[in-house]
């Protein structure tokens, strides 16, 4: 009966899963190298160390000169090799979204590689992508860790160099829980709210608990409100676009021909938009060719009359007659005009005695 008891409390105290893990949200030293997120008391000189510099402030985040970009849209890339280069790391991470900027960490007197790394993609989607995908892969023979920028997001944040940090080794005995790659066990025993509320430590989130399998999201940039209305009127519009497809006028037909209706209007209208773009691109070319096509118009032009004058005085006389035989003709029409003359002169003296 008593191992039943014991059971059953742990089931209890750990939501019914041994496996359950948290993640910190906040880092704070003491908590930092405790497994379970409850220690009160520090158990190195190191954890010391870290304390001593987040009381008294003595180290600030965003005092590093060479920390630039955008840190939603920064990914930390940690064990790599020493052989990797910022071309190397860079090739591996567009596979996962574009690259902006790549900044290997290295020795200020040697110039040798630290072993991580921060790479700063376009957007937080992308980044996104590459902290879900690139988790453990290999560049260059070494297995890589990837995380996002707790150095500028986390608050209370210090690093390794300082006593805190995350991770770390079991041979060294300095290791540091709480991150991707150990996360804080659900604890097994009571836990001292007390003492950490007076510590400023945040508590185990009790019920809250999430697998091991589950991997944690990185923070979400705060959207002020003009984003969100644009967001919002972006979808909107997406919604209404959608809703005037579905009411097509073929919603009648069978799904098939809806379907049909619908692919003939994006088509049309897809055509219609490059059928703009293709006059928006020739428009300034034909502003500079318009002088020069009116030219070639009235030389046209010109060409047509002096062809319809040689098409005309070629058909004027007639084919059944020859040359001699028209100019006669025409003699006898002039003497025949000149007679007609002459006699209406002679005969005009004796109308005025009259």
């Amino acid at each position: 009966m008593g191992r039943e008891d014991y059971s059953s409390e742990r089931r209890s105290s750990t939501g019914g899963n041994l496996n359950s893990v948290f993640y910190a949200s906040i880092y704070h030293p003491i908590q930092a190298g405790s497994i379970d997120g409850t220690d009160i008391l520090p158990h190195d000189n190191a954890i010391y160390r870290a304390l001593l510099c987040s009381n008294a402030g003595l180290y600030d985040p965003f005092g590093d000169p060479k920390a630039i970009g955008d840190p939603y849209c920064t990914l930390f890339v940690g064990h790599l090799s020493h052989f990797t280069t910022e071309h190397n790391l860079c090739q591996e991470m567009n596979k996962y979204g574009r690259v902006k900027n790549v900044r290997i960490v290295r020795h200020i007197v040697t110039g040798a590689s630290r072993g991580y790394a921060f790479v700063e993609f376009e957007s937080d989607r992308e980044m996104r992508r590459a902290y879900k995908d690139a988790h453990h892969k290999f560049i260059d023979d070494s297995e890589i860790i990837v995380d996002y920028n707790r150095q500028r997001l986390m608050p209370g944040w210090i690093p390794r160099r300082l006593g805190g940090g995350l991770g770390g080794k079991k041979e060294s005995g300095q290791l540091r829980f709480g991150g991707r790659e150990r996360p804080f066990r659900a604890p097994l025993r009571q836990i001292p709210l007390d003492d950490l509320k007076r510590l400023g430590i945040p508590p185990p989130p009790e019920g809250r608990y999430m697998s091991r399998f589950q991997v944690p999201s990185p923070p979400r940039q705060e959207r002020s409100m003009e984003d969100a209305r644009d967001s919002s009127h972006k979808h909107d519009k997406g919604s209404k676009h959608s809703n005037r497809l579905e009411r097509s006028p073929s919603r009648a037909h069978p799904s098939g021909r809806r379907e049909r209706s619908v692919d003939k209007e994006d088509l049309a209208h897809r055509q219609i938009t490059r059928g703009r773009k293709r006059h928006d691109l020739r428009s300034p070319s034909h502003d500079h060719s318009s002088d020069r096509s009116s030219m070639d118009r009235s030389r046209h032009s010109r060409k047509r009359q002096k062809s319809s004058r040689d098409r005309h005085d070629m058909r004027s006389p007639s084919l059944d007659h020859s040359s001699d035989e028209t100019s006669t003709c025409r003699e006898e029409r002039r003497r025949a005009r000149n007679a007609r003359s002459h006699g209406y002169d002679r005969c005009s003296p004796s109308r005025n005695d009259s």
